[in-house]
């Protein structure tokens, strides 16, 4: 197994099987589940850093969807990002966050070739406090599907709504 530092957006660790054996795998029709880790805030509220994220290479891929792909100018870089609509030439993403922009409105673009896998299911770290309500607080939120939103709006629209709201609740708290 390869492990791989990644940095930009959300920067993951990812272990990679080379890929001798993903084509082996993929042809014998072996269900390709990986695991990565998320570093840094682009994809905040829907991950966190820390969060570990349970992946399925070779999935489909649809408008919503949370994607890990490689970054289109350091491709030995891992990020991940939500995968908003289909354009000519691949895919347009973005992260959650609108204060992060290391998405495609920095590089335009993502190329098929370079959408690894589809984000399935997010893994909350243990917390430091071990109470009893803690952990089953934690049980309870620990595991969660990644999905896309289910509104018929386009990402595009809803996201800058999203952002804010979120903007506009953070300044009514202070």
């Amino acid at each position: 197994m390869l492990n791989g530092d990644v940095t930009g957006g959300a920067v993951m660790r990812e272990q990679l099987h080379d890929r001798g054996q993903e084509q082996d795998r993929e042809g014998r029709g072996l269900l390709r589940i990986g695991l990565a880790e998320v570093y840094n805030p682009s994809m905040v509220p829907t991950l966190n850093p820390g969060d570990q994220l349970v992946v399925r290479y070779g999935a489909a891929v649809r408008a919503g969807d949370v994607v890990l792909l490689r970054h289109p100018f350091r491709q030995d870089l891992l990020i991940v990002k939500r995968a908003v609509e289909r354009r000519d030439g691949g895919w347009w993403v973005m992260g959650d966050n609108p204060y992060v922009e290391n998405d495609s409105r920095e590089f335009g673009v993502v190329p098929d070739e370079l959408v690894v896998a589809r984000v399935w299911v997010r893994l909350r770290p243990l917390p430091g406090q071990r109470s009893v309500a803690g952990m089953l607080s934690w049980a309870v939120s620990a595991v969660r599907p990644v999905r896309a939103p289910r509104s018929g709006r386009s990402l595009l629209g809803r996201r800058g709504g999203l952002a804010e709201r979120s903007a506009s609740r953070r300044l009514r708290a202070r």
